[in-house]
């Protein structure tokens, strides 16, 4: 992209967009994808994977099967993904050939490695916790960097896997056995996130900080609050950092920027994720253009949409019971839909297990506090169990 007839002339289907990966993300890029006259082709190896249910067309397959990128890229117009664990090499070489892949492949690798992403943010000058390399654990270096500190995998880690918190020498023992980095821990009273969108262009949109907190034990996302409960000074630092993060990645498409604020107001990058992210959910309700049409327009070259909030929300993430799995069983639905406000997103996963991410309730009022209550009504009538027991 951007396509080649006149301007404002598109032949039906606006564009065939490739994307790698199934899961609810590409699920809701495929809902927005049909809103706007395009269709999507999906690449998953999971058969009748969310994504796949909706497109209508998937092709079987990992995402580190280079023929089957090559297949992917060669049957669409243009090429994005709703993970970070793919073969950017392989993609690499499909862009030099010609192929349009957004966000481009050489970000996407310099951002799947978290070692890699922080040199590169701390080079641009953005402002982040001190880090230092742990190609492996190491006692002593650990005692050099200074508890307490976080460790991360460099590759491969989400919702809460391949992150350490590190109070002390004691918990040591608990280290990840993986390649990483050490980062110092950050007091933070609130931890943000800022969605921003960038065209071909440069042109750039940012949405409103939103607060997130996260299940203790195990940082998945528990609790969304858009806005954010801030001073206006700290609303426009960290958009104007959010997009600061994602011109230096000269990125295209939808970026989640998530940010630590501490007590005296600075604000510091702590990831940057290169595609729709779960703090920007709340948008298919509260926002005029959610996440999932402002990637897209980002990717094939359509002007960008307005991030303006016409509501403020509150989201939670639908968990897979503790103790449950297989075929999910969902309790609790028609008392949560008779919340007023309410609106549930369920992502058609096959199977259920414990912590697994089954679903999204977004609750829209006029109130964020109002909308913070409903929501946590909602987490207790809503429970997703399977048929199993592990």
């Amino acid at each position: 992209m951007p396509l080649n007839p006149p301007p404002d002339s598109y032949p039906y289907p606006v564009a065939r967009i490739g994307i790698i990966g199934g899961g609810q993300l590409g699920r809701m890029l495929a809902k927005a994808a049909k809103r706007i006259g395009c269709t999507c082709l999906i690449l998953d190896p999971t058969p009748g994977c969310p994504a796949g249910q909706v497109a209508g067309e998937q092709i079987v397959a990992d995402s580190h099967d280079p023929t089957a990128l090559a297949e992917l890229v060669g049957r669409v117009d243009v090429t994005t993904f709703d993970i970070e664990d793919i073969d950017a090499d392989a993609l690499h070489g499909l862009a030099a050939a010609g192929h349009r892949i957004y966000p481009d492949p050489a970000l996407l690798a310099k951002v799947q490695d978290k070692l890699r992403q922080k040199q590169v943010l701390a080079a641009a000058g953005i402002p982040t916790a001190d880090f230092a390399a742990a190609d492996q654990p190491d006692a002593e270096a650990f005692a050099r960097f200074g508890y307490p500190l976080v460790q991360k995998a460099r590759r491969g880690g989400y919702d809460g896997r391949g992150v350490m918190i590190m109070p002390d020498a004691g918990a040591f023992s608990r280290a990840l056995p993986v390649p990483g980095l050490i980062e110092r821990f950050v007091p933070a009273v609130k931890e943000l996130a800022v969605m921003v969108a960038r065209g071909q262009d440069g042109s750039t949109r940012c949405y409103p900080p939103v607060e997130m907190r996260f299940r203790p034990g195990e940082n998945i996302l528990e609790l969304l609050l858009a806005p954010a409960r801030v001073p206006a000074s700290v609303v426009s630092a960290a958009q104007a950092l959010a997009v600061a993060t994602v011109d230096a990645l000269a990125g295209v498409g939808i970026f989640g920027i998530e940010l630590f604020l501490t007590a005296d107001d600075c604000l510091l990058v702590n990831e940057v994720a290169p595609r729709t992210h779960n703090s920007g959910h709340y948008t298919i309700e509260a926002c005029l253009t959610d996440q999932f049409e402002q990637h897209l327009r980002a990717i094939t070259g359509l002007p960008l949409g307005s991030t303006e909030l016409l509501r403020p929300a509150a989201m939670i993430n639908l968990l897979g019971a503790a103790g449950q799995c297989g075929r999910p069983v969902i309790r609790g639905l028609r008392a949560a839909l008779a919340i007023p406000g309410v609106s549930v997103h369920l992502y058609g996963k096959a199977e259920t297990r414990p912590s697994r991410k089954m679903g999204h309730v977004t609750v829209l009022d006029r109130d964020i506090e109002q909308a913070r209550h409903k929501a946590e009504q909602v987490r207790g009538l809503i429970e997703i169990g399977g048929e199993e027991t592990p």
